[in-house]
């Protein structure tokens, strides 16, 4: 809500600005993957993890046939697009809530604390950049202030929702059902990977992996293990 709101006072619209933050995003993300989460998640040596981590690979595939890729920071312009490529705003609300709505569910006790907080914070830095892009979406396609900030509003309770889902299953259940929770960190991953190297490997449009993106990436994947050091260090 607060990156929303920036954009909309400050009216902030550089391309450039955006594009950095999604790839700072996208190293963040790639970063804790596979130095906090996957090692945890792989520590039950199963066959199946891997098969979790593919099928939310696959799934975020799918959901981007709904989004069009907005969480890349695919602003569909009206000059360099023609209909064929324009997403609904209502399509790219359900799309964009079944992935952040995914993201929460890990967030439970039964995981490790000090990796439940790494989670959430590359969720939060993740969520800054799709913030200002689907505010950004919602203006540019018509919508008026009010009703864009509404569904802005609505898109930030996905995450916390998604988290009390799984502590009302955590509470139904007779038996303990924590292990689970693996598999749904492993969609979540399979999500993050596939997110993340869509952001990495895009190029601008002409083509080059500019020197300013290669140093951004590189302070994504610093901070992650700075990160993980100081986990490992507790």
């Amino acid at each position: 809500m607060v990156s929303g709101l920036l954009v909309y006072l400050l009216k902030l619209k550089s391309r450039q600005a955006l594009k950095l933050l999604l790839a700072f995003s996208a190293a963040f993300l790639i970063g804790i993957s596979f130095l906090n989460l996957l090692p945890e998640i792989y520590e039950e040596h199963t066959i199946y993890i891997g098969l979790f981590v593919l099928l939310g690979f696959l799934l975020q595939l799918f959901l981007e046939v709904l989004t069009r890729g907005a969480e890349h920071g695919h602003e569909h312009d009206d000059e360099n697009c023609n209909q064929e490529d324009h997403v609904s705003p209502w399509l790219l609300m359900i799309g964009l809530s079944i992935h952040t709505f995914l993201e929460g569910m890990p967030i439970v006790e039964a995981f490790d604390t000090q990796l439940r907080h790494i989670f959430v914070l590359g969720i939060v830095v993740h969520k800054v950049p799709i913030a200002i892009a689907l505010l950004t979406l919602f203006l540019h396609y018509g919508m008026t202030a009010r009703k864009a900030f509404l569904l802005l509003f609505i898109f930030s309770l996905m995450t916390p929702l998604g988290s009390i889902t799984s502590r009302l299953l955590q509470g139904a259940f007779v038996q303990d059902i924590s292990h689970y929770f693996n598999y749904i960190m492993a969609v979540v991953v399979g999500i993050f990977l596939h997110v993340s190297t869509s952001i990495l490997f895009e190029t601008d449009e002409t083509h080059h992996y500019n020197y300013k993106k290669f140093l951004t990436v590189i302070l994504g994947i610093a901070v992650a293990f700075g990160i993980a050091l100081l986990g490992h260090g507790h």
